[in-house]
């Protein structure tokens, strides 16, 4: 991350364009280890508990070699064709113009889709993951940080009243550091990261050497054993198993701060290896054991791989690698509700950026506390981490089909695959997708419904948030006037007062009805007015030379348009600083902005459900002002009311 201010190309293009072969691999290197440090905590974490669950969770197997090695070499094989195949080495690809994640693919499909008929398939695709994400950026700091925690048990069985009290009291540290910013909070977990990493492929290679059958699990043909010897109990296992790759989707919503060809070494290179070192490590030992050490072993095998003298230091060890994991989803939530504010899915909510010099550093108050609170009941509700285990994994493999369908969209309108080649490569995503996702269905008894209901919860939010600001833009565009009948009329109407004055419109047509308000009430015109518009595009960042459009309308008026990126910040006084043609330059002293604020009242014929009409009326009340949103100097700005009927 460190890099993103000596070369902004990375982050427009995903990569590090060279200035020389040197100079290129040395930043390569050092973004692969800035993206060890802080976006592989979450599937990094998930050896605390994904092996012990499927055979202590809520379908448990049975302690044999039969089953450790088919449990071994499905997540082997989950973690080959899901993550390394189809997210690192395919999705990736997938980016829009370096940033990844479900809005950002939407975005750049939505180019391809426009002028057809499916196109709202996309958006509804792309905001149902969104939706998902939600819960699973809810369960994760919980499950991880929890898992970590009942290590203690581990080193001393007495500590177990404790580990409750010590997770609720480091979750609410890990959120109140976050207005800090992620790059403080990344730069002094990073190197903690890479000792986790070599810590546990260490103690996973230990136990491989002393019980070197356990890489038979290498061959798929134990996995299919597997399922031809338990079938559907096997099937359900697929529940546990998944934990092992959940932050899969992770990975390509944070290649934007690294870039594609770093995030691939890191994986390729450094993370996959000592995370596979480790699931084998944890098999190896169970089947070293005796029936009865093993049935013991299985309850905590990941801390249990070290000696008894170095598991407290493993635990602690382990208990800074889940905050990681942790930060990566809440920093995560932050830059998916950024993307989804800009997009027009999520209403305006103050975003304060936490660097000066890294536009991505930001921090979002509302998400941060509404995540924690969230956060500190699941954890008081569940207790423990196999508890949690139950209600983890579906809002993941949800997210996941979700991001096999968007490829199957994308193979075939974008990049024009042979359906030969196509067909096939996507029938392995959908089956193994659907597998999982399917297998955690079972989950929603006994905990699987709370990431759905958060899930639903916020797909209500979001899609009543887009579907109300757009008939609100269309009952504008109907009654706004041609701005060239309004300025030659207003000239000769009202009294021209010195000063410039900015009216902000949402739309690039008509005449702002804050502008008709402030002649109808005040009866003047500034010597200059410009009407503005901040036009959000569905790209991650607009060229400085694309960012400025003016029209000169005559007799002092300008229409004036700023384009902008759904991944850049609307500082509106900042660019208006690099505006020349509008007459003269904007002096922040003699200008005054105009705002219109909407009161919406309810309609003879409305146009969606009554309760949508008020769940939308007090979004729209709650929303953060376009002052706060576009950075507009507070004692410059005047607010003009008005009502509208939807």
């Amino acid at each position: 991350m460190s890099e993103e201010s000596a070369t902004s190309s990375r982050k427009r293009n995903g990569a590090v364009q060279p200035h020389g072969s040197r100079q290129q691999g040395s930043a390569v290197v050092k973004l692969a280890a800035g993206a060890v440090g802080i976006v592989f905590g979450d599937i990094g974490t998930s050896p605390l508990y994904a092996f012990r669950e499927t055979f202590v969770g809520h379908h448990p197997l049975e302690l044999d070699k039969l089953h450790v090695l088919g449990v071994v070499s499905l997540i082997f094989w989950s973690m080959t064709l899901v993550v390394s195949i189809q997210y690192v080495t395919i999705l990736m690809r997938a980016d829009n113009k370096g940033q990844g994640g479900s809005l950002a693919l939407v975005a750049k499909l939505l180019a391809a889709l426009r002028r057809s008929k499916f196109g709202w398939v996309a958006i509804l695709l792309g905001v149902l993951s969104t939706s998902l994400f939600y819960g699973d950026s809810m369960i994760t700091p919980a499950i991880s940080v929890l898992s970590a925690v009942e290590g203690l048990t581990v080193v001393q069985a007495g500590l177990q009243p404790m580990v409750l009290p010590i997770a609720v009291g480091l979750l609410v540290v890990l959120f109140m550091i976050q207005s800090r910013g992620t790059a403080k909070i990344g730069m002094f977990f990073a190197p903690i990261m890479f000792v986790y990493f070599t810590v546990i492929a260490t103690l996973g290679l230990i136990q491989i050497f002393q019980t070197p059958e356990i890489l038979y699990a290498l061959n798929p043909w134990y996995a299919v054993q597997f399922f031809i010897t338990d079938g559907f109990k096997a099937f359900l296992a697929l529940g546990s198993v998944v934990l092992a790759v959940t932050g899969s989707a992770a990975l390509f919503a944070d290649m934007g701060h690294f870039g594609r060809k770093p995030m691939r070494m890191a994986w390729f290179g450094f993370v996959m290896p000592a995370l596979l070192c480790n699931y084998f490590g944890q098999g190896a030992m169970i089947i070293g054991l005796d029936a009865e050490g093993a049935k013991a072993a299985i309850q905590n095998p990941f801390f249990l791989l070290a000696p008894e003298m170095l598991r407290l230091p493993l635990v602690i060890l382990a208990t800074m690698a889940t905050f990681i994991a942790s930060q990566a989803v809440i920093s995560g939530a932050f830059s998916v509700t950024h993307q989804a504010i800009q997009l027009g899915f999520i209403p305006r909510l103050t975003i304060k950026h936490t660097s000066a010099s890294e536009a991505g550093q930001i921090y979002i108050p509302f998400v941060n506390w509404t995540i924690m609170i969230a956060v500190i009941i699941l954890v008081l509700t569940f207790q423990s981490s196999s508890n949690l285990a139950s209600a983890y994994g579906i809002a993941v493999t949800g997210a996941m089909l979700i991001d096999t369908c968007l490829l199957a969209v994308l193979v075939f309108t974008l990049w024009k695959w042979k359906w030969w080649y196509a067909v096939p490569i996507l029938a392995i995503f959908f089956i193994v997708d659907g597998a999982y996702f399917a297998a955690n269905l079972s989950k929603v008894p006994d905990g699987g419904w709370f990431p759905l209901m958060v899930g639903a919860f916020a797909f209500l939010l979001l899609t009543t948030w887009a579907k109300g600001r757009k008939i609100m833009r269309e009952h504008m565009a109907e009654s706004a006037m041609p701005i060239e009948i309004f300025t030659k009329s207003a000239v000769n109407s009202a009294t021209r007062v010195p000063g410039t004055a900015i009216f902000m419109a949402s739309s690039s047509v008509g005449v702002p009805s804050a502008l008709l308000h402030n002649i109808k009430h005040n009866k003047i015109i500034h010597e200059r007015v410009v009407v503005l518009t901040v036009n959000i595009e569905d790209v991650p960042y607009v060229e400085p030379e694309n960012r400025i459009h003016v029209k000169d309308l005559g007799q002092g008026f300008y229409r004036l348009v700023l384009n902008f990126g759904f991944m850049q910040e609307t500082d509106v006084p900042a660019t208006l600083k690099k505006v020349t043609e509008c007459g003269m330059e904007f002096n922040m002293m003699t200008t005054s902005f105009f705002l219109s604020r909407q009161t919406l009242l309810p309609s003879e014929k409305p146009e969606m459900m009554v309760w949508r009409e008020k769940v939308f009326a007090w979004m729209l009340r709650n929303a953060a002002t376009a002052m706060e949103f576009f950075k507009l100097p507070s004692n410059r700005v005047v607010e003009l009311g008005s009502q509208m009927e939807i």
